[in-house]
């Protein structure tokens, strides 16, 4: 229990072609909801973040919704314009994060998917950006296309939460289906596979972060330790 409320966390892997790394449902009563995919390493889908809370007090939700990259798009060094550092700045790596970037925007962060995103937001009642996270690890795990918002506690904004993760996950589903996402075989997922393996330990650190806030050192560690899953995709075996 947390807090006194019974939490249940339903985590597998899928190795092999289905290419989950790590799927994660927690829940927590009358607290939190919260669903984790990471892939493994035959495919660049995003991995998937979908989480929402209940404030201490009941009177406010939370909600977090990620697509996550699976390329680093130097997404952290954006400046408060939208603008991101050039070779002036970075050197030959600006054209290879440019290329990361632009590559998730024509695979995933599509004019769809964002109009999806900003439907979705129009639907909360009362919703406010969430404060910026000043943990780095935070900062260098999320996507361009992440949604970050508190709104109050109500039947309409829990219908459209749910609507919305709803239709997130059907997104993720879409795409890891799609065999035009898988890498070819040799070096392209023996990259996936090294990049993968140090960005779910720098995910599961950002987590930490979030749930001792939520929930306090303790519990928090042990919520953050079971929802990341397993940091060694070793398993995965044939796939990498």
């Amino acid at each position: 229990k947390i807090r006194g409320n019974a939490a249940r966390l339903d985590g597998r892997d899928a190795p092999g072609p289905a290419n989950v790394a790590w799927m994660s449902n927690l829940s927590i009563d009358s607290t939190m909801s919260s669903l984790t995919i990471f892939n493994g390493p035959l495919t660049d889908v995003p991995h998937l973040i979908s989480r929402c809370a209940v404030s201490d007090d009941g009177s406010s939700l939370s909600f977090f919704l990620d697509f996550r990259p699976r390329a680093y798009g130097a997404y952290d060094l954006r400046d408060e314009d939208g603008n991101y550092p050039g070779p002036d700045t970075l050197g030959r790596k600006a054209f290879e994060y440019s290329g990361a970037r632009n590559d998730f925007d024509t695979k995933f962060g599509t004019e769809e998917v964002v109009k999806f995103l900003e439907d979705s937001l129009s639907s909360f009642e009362g919703a406010t950006q969430a404060p910026d996270s000043t943990a780095e690890m935070e900062k260098v795990t999320r996507g361009p296309l992440v949604m970050d918002v508190i709104m109050p506690l109500s039947d309409k904004n829990v219908e459209a939460i749910v609507a919305t993760r709803e239709k997130a996950a059907n997104y993720w589903l879409g795409w890891a289906l799609d065999n035009s996402h898988a890498h070819r075989p040799g070096a392209p997922i023996n990259s996936q596979y090294v990049y993968d393996s140090k960005y779910k330990i720098n995910a599961y650190s950002a987590l930490l972060s979030v749930y001792v806030d939520m929930f306090g050192k303790e519990d928090g560690a042990k919520l953050a330790a079971a929802d990341s899953g397993p940091l060694d995709e070793a398993y995965v075996g044939g796939g990498s």
